[in-house]
């Protein structure tokens, strides 16, 4: 499983972006699975899946835990 830190949060959205061992991925709050998005901090370290967006995006982050 891949880490990485967490870079941007937009908490109003509902979504933030993973600095990874691939460059910059998206997510979005119900990928985080062992807090709620609003305990997440820029910063943070975390373990993530990579899973290909759907409609021409490109890959996003999916089951991200707090390391």
């Amino acid at each position: 499983m891949p880490q990485g830190t967490v870079k941007k949060l937009v908490t109003d959205r509902g979504f933030g972006f993973i600095q990874g061992e691939r460059g910059d991925l998206f997510f979005h709050h119900t990928a985080v699975m062992d807090a709620t998005f609003d305990t997440l901090q820029e910063g943070q370290a975390v373990d993530y899946q990579i899973e290909q967006g759907t409609g021409g995006k490109g890959p996003r982050a999916t089951n991200v835990k707090l390391v």
